[in-house]
């Protein structure tokens, strides 16, 4: 597959082959759901709680007695039917992460990428080079270059300008390769990767290194 390249000023710089095991694939739906619902999972914080029986603060003496009193028979004021009681088997603090395979994560990136690009969602840039951090500098390009919801992602190190001019840009997102993720590349409306990113994404993903 062969892509145009682009510069940040819109120009033209040369092109590039997209090799087709990341980017030509027909995109699977069920593969991409588990990936995400895998990531979501696993960011869920899990610190939802609630107070049992034990946990409640009330006198450990027994109510009333056992027996002539023509009502149920109680214990404890701390049982759930009353009010202000402990709650039964209600949630506690708990990790939602469950096991996905290392090799199926690396297939769902692959589909995310060919999604993009088969969505004509896919723009590659030369480089993210920025002589200087302004933000309005990257702002105006941005606008010029269309990009609204964009997730950009360069090589194992990026451009430091580049990042600090772009954090206070509602809707530009700047990634290295390693932190490239199904979830993220999904949600944006274009995906926008550097000549870097893509040697970094095609050296991962051919090693199967997904962290």
């Amino acid at each position: 597959m062969k892509l145009d390249v682009i510069k940040l000023d819109g120009g033209k710089a040369g092109s590039i082959d997209l090799d087709e095991a990341l980017f030509g694939l027909e995109p699977r739906a069920d593969i991409l759901h588990r990936v995400v619902r895998w990531q979501r999972a696993k960011a869920q914080a899990g610190t939802h709680s609630v107070l049992g029986k034990s946990d409640v603060s009330y006198s450990t003496k027994k109510i009333y007695r056992q027996k002539g009193t023509g009502g149920a028979r109680h214990g404890s004021r701390k049982a759930p039917i009353f009010r202000h009681g402990g709650t039964y088997k209600g949630p506690t603090p708990r990790s939602h992460a469950h096991d996905l395979p290392k090799k199926f994560r690396a297939l769902g990136l692959r589909h995310a990428l060919s999604a993009k690009a088969g969505a004509g969602q896919l723009v590659i840039l030369d480089s993210l080079d920025l002589g200087e951090a302004k933000t309005k500098t990257l702002a105006k390009a941005a606008k010029e270059l269309g990009w609204k919801r964009v997730l950009i992602i360069d090589g194992a190190d990026v451009n430091e300008n580049f990042v600090r001019a772009a954090a206070n840009i509602e809707g530009i997102d700047v990634l290295p390769s390693m932190g490239a993720n199904v979830y993220d590349i999904l949600k944006r409306d274009t995906l926008v990767i550097t000549k870097a990113g893509v040697e970094a994404l095609e050296a991962r993903l051919g090693k199967g290194d997904l962290k």
